[in-house]
């Protein structure tokens, strides 16, 4: 991914699960991914986050791959 596509995930995973009033923790356990996973893809330090993550964690805010990228 590239630095604008990273950040542009960072604030998307960030303003959804805000949106959706969940904590980072919250997020994680509805993914079923590690809080890590969550806490670093939002701070824009997930270098490459797997296609099968970002499924899971678009399954859990409610929206497409497509949105969440």
């Amino acid at each position: 991914m590239t630095e604008s596509s990273k950040s542009n995930l960072a604030k998307k995973v960030k303003q959804l699960r805000e949106k959706l009033g969940l904590s980072q923790e919250k997020l994680a356990r509805l993914a079923d991914v590690s809080n890590n996973t969550i806490i670093n893809i939002e701070a824009g330090k997930q270098d490459n986050p797997t296609i099968d993550t970002l499924k899971k964690i678009a399954k859990a805010l409610n929206v497409s791959v497509e949105e969440l990228i």
